[in-house]
């Protein structure tokens, strides 16, 4: 098995010892992406732009390897208040036409940074 490491400078940096995304194959793994937005480096709190922010983050990563949204095969969404669940789905079915990727959407106590969520991809190449 070969791994490459993918890192865009167009998304967040790694806040820890791990790495944005990882190609094994044909398929590239990202983080989970926190929703900062990448021009003024500050964290949305508001829930639609947060998910407007991770899945722009995710679509640069992807982009630096030669993929794209319309690519991703699987997605895990991560989100602090179910509550906020329909307008999680509005915002995500926006980035993606056609054949919607499968997906989890978990309820989680906290998010690193307090982030209102955070979406992670399973994509190809």
């Amino acid at each position: 098995m070969q791994k490459k490491q993918i890192t865009s400078k167009n998304a967040p940096a790694a806040i820890g010892p791990y790495s944005q995304a990882v190609r094994v194959g044909d398929l590239i793994y990202t983080s989970g992406q926190l929703p900062i937005n990448v021009e003024t480096g500050e964290m949305e709190t508001d829930v639609r732009a947060a998910t407007v922010a991770s899945l722009k983050n995710i679509e640069s990563i992807l982009k630096e390897e030669g993929s794209d949204l319309s690519k991703v095969v699987k997605t895990t969404v991560f989100i602090k208040n179910m509550d906020d669940f329909g307008t999680v789905n509005e915002a995500y079915a926006e980035f993606f036409e056609g054949i919607a990727p499968a997906r989890s959407c978990v309820e989680v106590a906290r998010l690193p940074k307090d982030a209102v969520l955070e979406i992670e991809a399973v994509a190809h190449a």
